[in-house]
Order: structure tokens, then C-alpha cells, then sequence
């Protein structure tokens, strides 16, 4: 039977207008290939976002390994600012063109074409289980998590899972994730008195408070980082205060900032933190905040163990390259994941994920492909050697 080719399967997927929320095909093109390679499917829906559970063999017979990912992509912006049409996947001078060719389609289908070749060729103990999510670059709130509460209510397990996220910064095999850092978004809302401009002894400006606010935020150095992740960082987002007459002091403005936060920090110290700044602003200024604080990620880290060494021993054998251990970067599917087992992040080079003309190196994706491959090998004798 002939193996299926990861870069046909990349290009299919990309020709799929799959921008969050919607599907446009995507997850039956996969699942269709895997149905017809003997691995069992389920359909999980929720909230108008499709996804795929599939496993090949039985959970009881031995460990499970999972590959995780997901088909939804970005909006592709302007497309006259493409060379090519974001959603044509073609291929031209050894670059495959596309809206999530790098994020992540490209693995998507490395994963499912090693997940397929390797189970024609080998019968391992065990099983491979596959979990895609059309709802990953949106809320991510009817994506994995779904998948995940459906796992349970299913008695499905998964011990050890590789996501395929674009981890390599400048050759393929030369970083892994091993956790990432949390998310936190704080807005806040300051009340003042509105009035004529001629006139500000008679109003209260929220603006000065909440500038003052930001400033104080901002000079903050939080941490300086430790083993495993780099310093928190704080970034001003936006201000808004929707005012249109240049002779009115506003009764409102607001403001919004992201905390990219390491296990140094949780959401809970990081909110009494800003609510304590806060106090201290009001108490200066007279001005009221309000505060409305966002968590959609927590801070966590798989420490180094066998099966994190294994994927970094076969990305080594196969790109002569040994993979640093990293945190950086947005947040991922991994941090729901990292809860039920062990989870490794480990991806295409990701340079042009997001931008316009985005793109990956073909060769690239068929290299991907055979080292996803060769770790279902070396984790299934792993397997059998412990058994």
C-alpha cells in the first residue's frame, strides 16, 4: 500500500479556509484518511467547533501516545499583500505558500502521515491516538478542552502526547518545548468627572490617574527569570477613552495589558499585586479603577524525564542537531494537556507563522514527517522493553 505524503496533505489542508471558528473541511480530510487506515474516529462537537479524537488499537493492550494539533488558522489579512492566494497551497522554488502552513498544518499532516505508515508497517503494543481541535488560535474553549472532557466522560486515556507546534527558531530539530509561560490580561476602567476643558477645576480626568497607573505597571521589573523560563513580561496593549471633542475632559477611559508570567508568579499574587498598585493610584488621584483581570493560561513545565529524552535522542539522530529545552512563546494547546500526561511541544521552524506570505520549506515537512515517524518507533520499543 503506498504511504501517504505529508506535503499533498499540507496543501489539502491549507486550501481549507479554516480561520477560527470555522472548518471548511479540514477536520473530514483527516479524518477520512485515518477511518481509512483502520484508526477509529470521533467526531466532538460543541459550541459549532468540530474536532477529532481518533485512536488506532485498544488503550488496554499497552501505553498510548498522542499527537495533538489544530486546523484552524489566523485570518490571512489583506490578500493583495500576498504573492500567492493564502489559502492556494502552492508550491514553488521549495517553498509550500499558505495561511498555516507553518502554524500548523504542516504537522498536522506529518503527524497523521507517520501516525498511518507507521501502524501499515508495525504492530506495536500499545496505541497511537490522534487529537485535533478546529479552535486553537480562537478562545480554545470548545477545542482541546472538549476533546478532553469528552476523553474523561469516555474512559479514554493518554500517557504521553507530542504537540506539533512550530517550536524551531532556525533549523528544524533545534528547539522543544517543555512548558510554557501563563497569560494573564488585565483591563482596567477609570471614573472620573466629566467637564469643559476651560474649566478642569470642575471635572475629575481619569486620564492623568490611568497614566499613572500604566507607568507604574510598566517600570516594574517582576523576576528576572530562573532555570526554566525567561523573565515575566508586562506590555500595554491599548488605551481607549472614545472621546471625539477636543474641549471635554472624559468621564471614563480605559486600558488593557497582557503579563506573560513564569512559575515565579501566579495569577492570584500577580492580581493582588495590581490590585494593591491600583489602591495606591486611587488614594494619589481621587480618580476610581476598576479592575477586570483574564486568565487564559498558567505557567507550567514538564522537568526533562525519559520520554522527553527520547524525542530530543531521535531529533538528534535524524538532524544531527540536539534540541534546547525551551518555554518561550505564546501560549498552546500543551497547557491543557500538560494536566492528564507528560507533553512535549516540538515543531517546523516558525519564522513566517502569522505573516502574510507564510510558508515552509517542503523538504522540511517530508523531514518532520520521518522523525515523528522514528519516535512512534524508539517510544513502542521503549514499550515493549519495559513490558
Amino acid at each position: 500500500m503506498n504511504k501517504l505524503n505529508p506535503v499533498k496533505i499540507t496543501s489539502d489542508l491549507i486550501k481549507c479556509k479554516s480561520v477560527t471558528p470555522n472548518n471548511d473541511g479540514a477536520i473530514e480530510i483527516i479524518q477520512q484518511l485515518l477511518s481509512d487506515a483502520g484508526f477509529k474516529c470521533q467526531i466532538i462537537k460543541r459550541n459549532g467547533i468540530i474536532n477529532l479524537f481518533a485512536r488506532w488499537g485498544l488503550a488496554k493492550d499497552g501505553l498510548t501516545f498522542c499527537f495533538s494539533g489544530h486546523t484552524d488558522v489566523v485570518p490571512p489579512g489583506p490578500t493583495d499583500t500576498w504573492a500567492h492566494d493564502p489559502f492556494s497551497g502552492i508550491e514553488k522554488d521549495g517553498l509550500l505558500f499558505g495561511r498555516g502552513s507553518a502554524d500548523m498544518k504542516s504537522a498536522l499532516a506529518a503527524f497523521v502521515s507517520a501516525a498511518v505508515n507507521f501502524t501499515r508497517e508495525y504492530n506495536p503494543t500499545g496505541s497511537i491516538v490522534l487529537v485535533i481541535t478546529g479552535d486553537e488560535e480562537g478562545e480554545a474553549k470548545d477545542g482541546t478542552l472538549a476533546i478532553l472532557d469528552w476523553m474523561k466522560e469516555n474512559l479514554e486515556k493518554i500517557d504521553h502526547c507530542l504537540v506539533g507546534e512550530p517550536t524551531s527558531k532556525e533549523y528544524l530539530g533545534d528547539t522543544i518545548k517543555v512548558g510554557r509561560r501563563g497569560s494573564l490580561t488585565a483591563k482596567f476602567t477609570a471614573y472620573g468627572l466629566q467637564g469643559h476643558v476651560a474649566y478642569p477645576e470642575k471635572a475629575i480626568n481619569p486620564l492623568p490617574a490611568l497614566m499613572k497607573l500604566l507607568l507604574k505597571l510598566e517600570k516594574k521589573i517582576l523576576d528576572n527569570g530562573n532555570q526554566f523560563f525567561d523573565p515575566s513580561s508586562l506590555a500595554i496593549t491599548s488605551i481607549d477613552t472614545g472621546n471625539p471633542s477636543n474641549n471635554v475632559i472624559p468621564q471614563m477611559s480605559e486600558a488593557t495589558i497582557n503579563i506573560r508570567f513564569n512559575d515565579i508568579h501566579s495569577d492570584i499574587s500577580l492580581t493582588s499585586w495590581l490590585r494593591k498598585t491600583i489602591q495606591k493610584v486611587m488614594n494619589e488621584t481621587g480618580v476610581s479603577i476598576v479592575l477586570e483581570v483574564k486568565v487564559s493560561a498558567k505557567p507550567f513545565i514538564c522537568h526533562p524525564d525519559d520520554f522527553t529524552k527520547l524525542v530530543s535522542q531521535v531529533i538528534k539522530t535524524e538532524t544531527k542537531i540536539f534540541p534546547s529545552n525551551s518555554t518561550s512563546g505564546g501560549t498552546s494547546d500543551a497547557r491543557f494537556i500538560q494536566e492528564y500526561c507528560p507533553v512535549v511541544e516540538f515543531g517546523l521552524v516558525g519564522k513566517t507563522m502569522h505573516k502574510t506570505n507564510e510558508n515552509v520549506e517542503v523538504k522540511q515537512i517530508i523531514e518532520l514527517s520521518s522523525i515523528y515517524q522514528n519516535i512512534l518507533k524508539s517510544y513502542f520499543k521503549m514499550v515493549d522493553a519495559v513490558d
